[in-house]
């Protein structure tokens, strides 16, 4: 894991600083979008593409709850309805009443999800308090031994 809580212009892992909060700022402008009338917690995702293009995402929530979807899986679903398929990397923020006072790591299904469309050794997930708060880690650290497709051959 890396983390990084500076305003300095060092590289943390594998994306600049810049592009990293970057990321953050769009994901944490997503929060606004949210449809969050059951729990009040908003989650807000930025995906970055391999060729450069963000992808954006927001919690929907659902009163039969079920069929409500995260934010890291609407910016997954946008980029692939996109025709994108290569990814290398996600900012995720979320809070109670769209303030953000926590990092907020991936939910069990959207890192499943992440799995199916990317590397777990070189995808990273970015969790943040703030632009100059983050985290960063390797899906593989959130999803060891994960399940997909070379299972099934």
């Amino acid at each position: 894991m890396m983390s990084k809580k500076s305003s300095g212009k060092s590289t943390p892992g594998p994306l600049p600083v810049e592009a990293v909060q970057e990321l953050i700022g769009r994901a944490a402008a997503m929060l606004a979008f949210s449809y969050i009338p059951y729990s009040g917690f908003a989650v807000g995702a930025a995906l970055l593409c391999d060729d450069g293009t963000i992808v954006t995402g927001c919690n929907v929530e659902n009163a039969a709850y079920g069929p409500s979807i995260c934010a890291e899986r609407t910016a997954f679903v946008k980029a692939v309805s996109e025709g994108k398929r290569s990814f290398r990397a996600i900012a995720i923020v979320g809070g109670k009443d769209r303030v953000i006072t926590d990092y907020c790591p991936p939910c069990g299904v959207c890192r499943q999800v992440m799995a199916e469309f990317c590397d777990t050794d070189t995808f990273f997930v970015i969790t943040a308090k703030s632009q100059e708060d983050f985290r960063i880690r390797t899906l593989g650290e959130y999803l060891p031994e994960s399940f997909g497709g070379s299972n099934l051959k």
